[in-house]
Order: structure tokens, then sequence, then C-alpha cells
């Protein structure tokens, strides 16, 4: 009778799949890089109530929260091209969109998704520090932004590490979804070497042990960064 696993496919298989695991972590770090900042303006353009920028804001915020993201890969991949066409027409601008890699697509898409999300995250946090100590920090003379730099921002993210760490690793997660568009990362490659003995059973769990291996790092990697920002919490910077 044939095992039910085949064990010695599943070890061989390991070093192909380990050499894209650098795809998809390049995926996460450039994506949440760029969704820090994202969040971090939508999440102030909120809480300062900027005219027109808020409304902007808000839109961007729905559209992203009620739509999936594959819906939003797919948009970018097949949207941005087109937007560059008509421009290239109408002003005449020189620009080669077949020779736009396609993980500039999930980059695009991966880091307005999750700047949407963290931008809710930034604003609860800093919301969450008492105004008292913005108030103190004008009146002895700093700028806003002075204050927010030294005394709001080291406090709230002791508030929004745990949440972070959540977001960090839906997004490694999330970077399955990459291959959707042709970009091989760990996901992509185990539909490939699945597809090549119909073995794809094994492929998957081998791919998953994967992707929970790299999760639980990072677990331990946010948790210990949570210990080191204990001292901002409460004003003790």
């Amino acid at each position: 009778m044939k095992p039910i696993l085949d064990f010695q496919f599943m070890v061989s298989i390991v070093p192909e799949i380990l050499k894209v695991v650098p795809i998809t972590l390049n995926i996460t770090i450039v994506a949440m890089l760029f969704a820090l900042v994202i969040g971090l303006i939508t999440a102030l353009v909120r809480i300062y109530k900027v005219p027109v920028a808020r409304q902007i804001a808000m839109l961007y915020l729905s559209f992203t929260r009620g739509t999936p993201l594959l819906v939003q890969i797919y948009l970018s991949y097949y949207g941005i091209p087109k937007l560059l066409d008509y421009t290239h027409a109408y002003y005449g601008w020189n620009i080669d969109v077949n020779g736009i890699p396609a993980i500039v697509f999930i980059y695009f898409a991966f880091s307005l998704n999750v700047g949407a999300y963290l931008s809710e995250t930034i604003r609860a946090a800093i919301q969450a520090i008492d105004k008292g100590q913005m108030e103190a920090a004008l009146s002895i003379g700093m700028t806003t932004w002075q204050a927010l730099r030294r005394i709001v921002f080291p406090q709230a993210l002791a508030v929004a590490l745990p949440s972070f760490g959540n977001t960090v690793i839906s997004l490694i997660k999330d970077t399955s979804l990459a291959f959707m568009i042709s970009v091989v990362e760990m996901m992509g490659e185990a539909k490939i070497l699945g597809a090549r003995g119909l073995q794809f059973f094994e492929v998957y769990i081998v791919v998953a042990l994967i992707y929970w291996m790299i999760c639980i790092l990072v677990e331990r990697m946010i948790a210990i960064l949570e210990k080191r920002v204990k001292h901002f919490e409460g004003g003790k910077i």
C-alpha cells in the first residue's frame, strides 16, 4: 500500500522553497516600510482633521478595507499600466509599461492595503497618549512635530507594537497572493513543485511549516522589541 505522504519528496523540496523565501521577505519588508509612511500620514491627517485631505483619507480607508486584497492586486496590475499608457498617449511621457516588473505592482497594492490598517493602529495609539503631555511640550517651546517625535511617538510605539506585530505576520501570509500575477514567492514555488508530480498535499504541508516557522521567528522578535520599548510607557522616555 502506498504511504499517505512521500517524506523523501518533502525533504527534497525544502531547499527549493527556501530559495524563494527572500522574495517573500522582500515583499513583506518593502511593503511594510511604505505602509508605515502611508499609515502615519493618514493617521495624522485624520487626527488633525486636515481639510480635503481628511475626506480623501476616509475614502481611501473605506475602499481599501471594503475590498479584498486580491481585487486590489488585480486593480494595480491591470490599472496602473492603463493609466501609464494614457499618460504616454496624452502627455507624451516615454514610459515602457512592459518593462515594469510584476513585483512593483505587488509593492503598490500591499503598501496601500497594509497602510490603511496601520493608519487605524497608529491613530488609536497616538490618541491613547494623554493630551496633557502634548500641551506640556508645546508650552515649553517645542513645535508640534518635535513634541510628536520626542514625546508622543515613542509612547505610541509601545501601545501599537502588539497590533503592528499582528499586521506583519498577516502580511507575510498574504504574500502568498503574489503568485496570482506571476511573482514566484513561497506559495508560487510550492504550486510549481506540486504540479510537477501532482504531489500537492506534500508540497503544501512543507510550505505551511515554513510559513509557520517564519511567523514564530517574527513573533519572538516582536516580543523582544516589546520588552525594549516598555520604558516608553507612561512618559518614561
